[in-house]
């Protein structure tokens, strides 16, 4: 009677070892800020309409990975949002 094998079968590699380092990565693609385009509005406590763009149901500021705002607009963004909070325009 043949012995059995434990595992894995022996000259069999797993799909993640025939990815080499050295290849170009076809699935990437660069996320543009919706903020940093020309003709962008700018972000001002008093422009509601843009702030609730940005804002959960909850009232919870959304984070830029789901936005895809710059890192520099978000920060201006959840300032003019805790602006808006503190004068009651959200």
């Amino acid at each position: 009677m043949p012995k059995r094998q434990s595992g894995k079968k022996k000259g069999k590699q797993s799909n993640f070892a025939k990815l080499s380092i050295f290849q170009p990565n076809k699935y990437k693609f660069k996320k543009t800020c919706p903020l940093s385009l020309k003709g962008a509005p700018e972000v001002d406590y008093k422009n509601i309409k843009l702030l609730k763009k940005y804002v959960s149901e909850n009232g919870k500021i959304l984070p830029s990975r789901i936005t895809n705002v710059s890192q520099k607009k978000q920060r201006e963004l959840s300032i003019s949002i805790k602006r808006a909070r503190n004068l009651a325009l959200i």
